[in-house]
């Protein structure tokens, strides 16, 4: 299975500094033998100036959300429709953000990610566990129960979806799983998501917490980790090119 570095930018960008850092990457891509998939996850303002920039590219776009409405009186929302219309390979779904600042369930979850496979757009579903829920014990209970719902929601399609562990005591905090506690979650989602798919080892599963130069070839390494879902490293174009040279050599 290729590997897949997704670079979500979160909230940071602007014109300028896109097109510089899109330049360096695609420049540093040409030094990679044999790249793995790679994509970016942008605010949905610079969609239109990334298709731009990347469209002829193997450098694929996407938005880091979608809204669980085919359309309406939904102000502020993006359907699948629109992201479509703009190209967009892939739509984040249910980030820890979303779910922590947005109050996003599992159900909305899993509304959004069949609402993106809808309209051709894979869903990246993003499950993982608080620091009080790792240390009561519950980690494999959070996230089973966060994926059972879009399971649920999207059937056989399941085996479309990219699924990306993402431990929330770990995301833009310097913290991150060893490879050890990150491969125990991803083998459980794996015996999860292979149970629901008619056939094959089921969809990728991507590691998202703080996952960078100095520890992605050590992760990536994990039989069960398929790739990385990026975050402050996929800001710096560097840095981004690392991570993709080493899932690289993982493969």
């Amino acid at each position: 299975m290729k590997k897949l570095i997704a670079g979500n930018w979160k909230m940071n960008g602007s014109l300028s500094a896109n097109e510089s850092l899109l330049a360096e990457i695609k420049a540093g891509l040409v030094n990679v033998s044999t790249p793995c998939d790679v994509a970016v996850c942008v605010p949905g303002v610079y969609l239109s100036q990334v298709q731009s920039l990347l469209g002829g590219t193997s450098i694929a776009w996407g938005a880091q959300d979608v809204s669980a409405h085919e359309k309406g009186a939904y102000t502020g929302e993006t359907s699948g429709a629109m992201l479509r219309e703009f190209g967009c390979r892939y739509a984040l779904v249910g980030h820890s953000e979303r779910r922590q600042y947005h109050g996003e369930t599992d159900l909305v979850v899993a509304a959004k990610a069949q609402r993106a496979l809808a309209f051709g757009v894979t869903p990246v579903v993003c499950v993982g566990e608080t620091l009080a829920e790792r240390e009561s014990g519950d980690t494999m209970l959070v996230v089973k129960r966060q994926l059972a719902a879009v399971i649920h929601a999207v059937g056989h399609c399941v085996s479309e979806v990219v699924v990306a562990y993402e431990p929330v005591w770990a995301i833009g905090t310097g913290r991150t799983a060893t490879p050890e506690q990150a491969q125990e979650v991803h083998a459980v989602l794996r015996a999860q998501l292979v149970a629901a798919c008619t056939r094959g080892s089921g969809p990728r599963i991507l590691y998202g917490g703080s996952m960078n130069a100095a520890n992605a070839a050590e992760l990536l390494a994990q039989p069960d980790i398929d790739g990385g879902l990026i975050g402050g490293a996929a800001l710096k174009a560097a840095d981004f090119i690392a991570i993709i040279s080493a899932a690289s050599v993982a493969r």
